[in-house]
């Protein structure tokens, strides 16, 4: 008798206190009807990033902690971009899949595909904010604006785009450089260069040394939403 007691009494604590249990346990959270326990380590993968191609490199590099989970709701729709009748479209969507072949054969970032779908009339962004509030795990892409809706709705975003910026290399003004400069710059006499890590390198009066390595020094550096731009003129 008592230990039937103890075994109801333990069910009824567990479905009547279950938020004071989450909070106890803060690294176990549902999927919000997906029927699947997952941990915070967990990263919701978005079309954007998988097309973008860089998740691959990224993932051998050891950065990335926990698993990639790809909803099978952005799968359907990597599949319809490259069944698309648009030949550059239909190359991107070919892309992405090949990436997603990479990342299946890789062990070092666990990858597997989450069977759920989307809502009637619902797009797949926000299903895929709703499915990382649920999940409590943060949004992989490089895709603007889905990366600012899901950071005003709480939900933390590693977006691409933004690690390659702020991994590019740091110059000053003063420093002196070695580039070739490839092309016109938009003002007359300007030649462009590029980093190694593709920073642009704007060289004023640097139009005479077209299709030629050059010495140079940088004057200033100017930080945009698209990226740094490097401004420097010949040394000689």
């Amino acid at each position: 008798m008592v230990s039937l007691f103890l075994g109801l009494f333990g069910m009824w604590l567990g479905v009547h206190r279950s938020r004071d249990m989450s909070a106890i346990f803060p690294r176990l959270e549902s999927t919000n009807g997906v029927g699947k326990v997952y941990r915070n380590g967990s990263i919701l993968v978005d079309t954007s990033a998988i097309i973008d191609g860089r998740i691959a490199d990224l993932s051998i590099t050891g950065f990335l902690e926990g698993s990639l989970v790809v909803p099978r709701f952005v799968l359907d729709e990597l599949r319809h971009i490259a069944d698309s009748s648009d030949s550059l479209r239909r190359a991107r969507g070919r892309r992405g899949l090949e990436v997603l072949g990479r990342l299946r054969k890789d062990d070092t970032v666990p990858m597997e595909v989450l069977d759920v779908g989307v809502g009637v009339g619902e797009e797949v962004d926000a299903q895929l904010v709703r499915l990382a509030k649920g999940m409590n795990s943060p949004i992989l892409t490089t895709d603007y604006n889905l990366n600012r809706v899901a950071e005003l709705q709480g939900v933390q975003v590693l977006n691409v785009n933004e690690l390659a910026n702020a991994l590019k290399s740091i110059v000053l003004p003063g420093e002196e450089l070695q580039v070739h400069i490839v092309q016109e710059g938009k003002e007359a006499g300007q030649g462009v260069a590029y980093l190694d890590d593709g920073t642009m390198v704007v060289v004023e009066g640097g139009r005479r040394y077209l299709n030629a390595f050059h010495e140079v020094v940088v004057t200033r550096v100017l930080q945009t939403a698209a990226g740094r731009i490097i401004f420097a003129q010949p040394k000689s």
